[in-house]
């Protein structure tokens, strides 16, 4: 095992996070963003918003994306060898006004603090996060915020949210009083390349309020052990679960 590789797991493990990670060369990123205008065009812009979940099932340039050597090499470095693909979707926050056309932050487009695994009922194993930016994804256009550090306090309680906006499926948060945000720390990225983040961490991202689009591709990766579990609360079915590279010895996924 290479110095820089325990160098990432020492800080991922430490911090629950890395970020701006060089995946995309020039030509991939300008051909990636190419076959998204043209899905924009298709389905349009509200439906590309949030709604383009598990097309790597469906289109090979984003099949591709998620097994990018890039992208492996660091999940690897993370999850060991064998990896699964448990799920992937666009997330794009557009230059947007509140829906009655007037301006200011309210209703518009936001993520609230959470934690992924709130989400996935997934045990055994690490559920790990890439966020591929398409657009470059600054402070403005409502860039990726984490609590460094913050996977380490389990699962934390969350409740529906009272502000209006959040793209988060199920509309929930965790309490104001449970989230540290004085020690948020704003995780900015060019065009092509990417974040990642542990599936306890507790992160969220901000309205945009630019003139900018900020898109990006997002892909759940676990270890081939990890399993589905029967949790009432978090009930998941994982059709689009596929081997990402290695061996599956467990067919946990296996559908």
């Amino acid at each position: 095992m290479s110095t820089s590789t325990v160098k990432l797991q020492d800080i991922y493990n430490q911090q629950g996070f890395l970020s701006a990670l060089p995946v995309l060369s020039d030509i991939e990123l300008r051909e990636a963003k190419h076959a998204f205008s043209e899905l924009e065009r298709e389905f349009g812009e509200e439906y590309t918003q949030y709604s383009l979940h598990n097309v790597h099932l469906q289109y090979p340039w984003v099949s591709d994306l998620t097994k990018h050597p890039q992208i492996l090499q660091v999940v690897k470095a993370i999850l060991g060898p064998d990896v699964i693909l448990l799920d992937s979707r666009f997330i794009c926050k557009y230059p947007t006004l509140k829906p009655d056309g007037s301006s200011g932050e309210n209703g518009l487009p936001y993520v609230a603090w959470h934690q992924d695994m709130r989400y996935w009922g997934i045990d055994g194993g690490p559920v790990l996060s890439v966020w591929l930016a398409f657009d470059d994804s600054l402070e403005e256009n409502g860039a990726l915020r984490v609590i460094p550090g913050s996977h380490c306090a389990g699962m934390l309680p969350h409740h529906q949210a009272i502000r209006p906006g959040n793209m988060l499926t199920v509309n929930q948060e965790i309490p104001e009083e449970l989230v540290k945000a004085d020690e948020s720390v704003l995780c900015p990225l060019l065009a092509g390349q990417m974040s990642i983040h542990d599936g306890l961490l507790v992160h969220a991202s901000d309205a945009n309020t630019s003139q900018k689009r900020r898109c990006g591709f997002v892909i759940r990766y676990v270890p081939t052990c990890a399993y589905p579990t029967e949790d009432p609360d978090r009930p998941r079915k994982f059709h689009a679960a596929e081997l990402a590279c290695g061996t599956d010895q467990f067919n946990n996924f296996s559908n």
